[in-house]
């Protein structure tokens, strides 16, 4: 028995996109949308996250125990 065909969406376009080694540019469906995608990310309009070392090791010593504060501290207003 054959497996099924598994599909993606195109993470540009959302096209749907099969998951198999004959997809030459999955996840993408295309070059436009990998050359579009790649060009997003060397503009930095994508960003991971990052949090500075300075503010981690003020929180870790603010609360060593990692505790969890009651109240409104924490919440947005």
């Amino acid at each position: 028995m054959a497996a099924a065909a598994r599909f993606v969406s195109c993470p540009q376009c959302g096209r749907p996109v099969e998951w198999a080694a004959a997809s030459r540019w999955r996840p993408f469906c295309s070059q436009r949308c990998k050359t579009t995608d790649l060009g997003a990310w060397a503009t930095e309009a994508y960003r991971v996250p990052v949090i500075d070392a300075a503010e981690s090791d003020e929180s870790s010593a603010a609360d060593p125990a990692g505790a969890t504060r009651s109240g409104s501290e924490g919440k947005p207003d």
